[in-house]
């Protein structure tokens, strides 16, 4: 069986510098896209490796690595704006937290297969949230990282400090510990612990 070895000849310096520009032109659609990508479902990472591997190829000596570390290095995430209005649409352990922090049997009976809908207004630092539960309505305005009078569930008013850690929310309230989180642009993960009880919810935009 007869082999057939193939040669590649050098790239000319015109060539070089054209493979080049071209490359600088993929790298800033690629970096439009992902910016794009961030800004409508959150933080995701593409893949540069096989980009940054050919310009290393292409690139003298003493750009190779750093280039190519550049390239391979993941973008940094997306902050998402909370605002807008959200509806329940699964949640887990709502009976056994409900007990926990002392609301009468009655009221979780009732409240169980309501689909509660939240109203998030953000404005830089400050923030309407809006629940509705049925014919409860529970508001609480405030500024991130500064002191606010806030209503729990159970309708008490206490002082807390509500924190932002990019697309999370968290508060504690009383020995709750909640976090609420911007999952993607549509969906809102809300997490509340007190006592080793998890009660989580998953509200979509509306």
């Amino acid at each position: 069986m007869r082999s057939h070895i193939y040669y590649f000849p050098p790239l000319s310096q015109s060539y070089r510098t054209l493979v080049w520009s071209l490359c600088t032109v993929v790298i800033s659609v690629c970096v439009y896209l992902q910016w794009w990508i961030c800004s409508e479902v959150g933080w995701s990472r593409l893949n540069w490796r096989h980009l940054g591997l050919i310009i290393a190829a292409l690139e003298p000596e003493g750009i190779k690595t750093c280039g190519y570390q550049l390239l391979t290095l993941p973008l940094r995430p997306v902050t998402m704006s909370f605002s807008g209005k959200y509806q329940l649409e699964s949640q887990e352990n709502f009976e056994a937290f409900m007990k926990a922090i002392g609301l009468p049997d009655e009221l979780i009976q009732k409240g169980k297969d309501i689909k509660s809908v939240s109203e998030i207004e953000e404005n830089g630092d400050d923030f309407k949230v809006t629940v509705t539960t049925g014919p409860k309505v529970l508001v609480n305005t405030f500024t991130i990282g500064k002191e606010a009078d806030l209503e729990t569930i159970t309708g008490e008013k206490m002082k807390a400090v509500v924190k932002r850690d990019g697309n999370k929310l968290k508060v504690s309230l009383k020995g709750i510990e909640s976090v609420t989180e911007m999952v993607d642009a549509n969906t809102i993960c809300n997490t509340m612990t007190v006592g080793g009880i998890v009660y989580k919810r998953i509200s979509k935009r509306v």
